[in-house]
């Protein structure tokens, strides 16, 4: 298996709205709404995401990551001299639970452990990837309602 990360075209705009309805299918069916109308709160709620993330992340490195030359998700990366923030990382659900994400993120945190600069995110608490963020060292540093706030500090000596 070959994992990639490129540049986003930004003319996918389609691929990011499958890829994030797919993260939130199970939340959604879970509502017993028709197929039509689950896919207008879909596309309302991926819009705003999308308009949030262009505002509030301008700066942001966003990456299409294909796996043996096929898209399969994506990652929002802000890197500074202060710290690197982990915006979004998501997979197609094929590709969730086979370890993927786990080497994208080992990669992320070698890179922030080299530039000396701590590596945080937040994560919505109901979200399974918590207990990945605990086994690759994040530490809980805050949380609200919905999130957890996440960082994995630079390791010693680097």
């Amino acid at each position: 298996m070959n994992i990639e990360l490129q540049p986003f075209p930004p003319d996918n705009q389609e691929f990011l709205f499958q890829l994030y309805s797919s993260t939130r299918q199970q939340e959604i069916s879970a509502l017993g709404w028709p197929p039509a109308q689950q896919e207008a709160f879909l596309r309302m709620q991926f819009n705003a995401q999308q308009r949030w993330y262009e505002m509030a992340y301008e700066k942001a490195d966003h990456k299409l990551i294909l796996i043996d030359d096929q898209p399969a998700g994506r990652i929002l990366v802000v890197r500074d001299n202060k710290a690197y923030t982990l915006v979004d990382i998501a997979l197609l659900a094929q590709h969730r639970n086979t370890g993927i994400g786990t080497q994208i993120l080992r990669q992320l945190i070698a890179e922030a452990d080299k530039a000396g600069a701590p590596l945080r995110l937040h994560v919505l608490k109901s979200n399974p990837a918590c207990r990945l963020y605990e086994r690759l060292g994040f530490a809980k540093t805050g949380e609200d309602g919905m999130y957890y706030e996440m960082e994995k500090r630079p390791a010693l000596g680097s």
